[in-house]
């Protein structure tokens, strides 16, 4: 029993475009990730603390 492969459309025109456009838009931006650091710096010190008083 064979699978049939269906060949890979090709964007052209306006979405080609379009497309290029919001590829650009999402490379060029700056990924920040200070945000999750912080979050996971609080919860890495809670957890020490938690770990900390828990032997002491």
């Amino acid at each position: 029993m064979a699978i049939t492969i269906r060949p890979t459309p090709v964007l052209s025109g306006a979405d080609a475009e379009k497309f290029i456009e919001s590829i650009s838009e999402s490379v060029s931006t700056d990924k920040s990730f200070d945000k999750e650091i912080s979050i996971a710096q609080k919860i890495l010190a809670k957890a020490k603390t938690a770990k900390d008083n828990k032997q002491g």
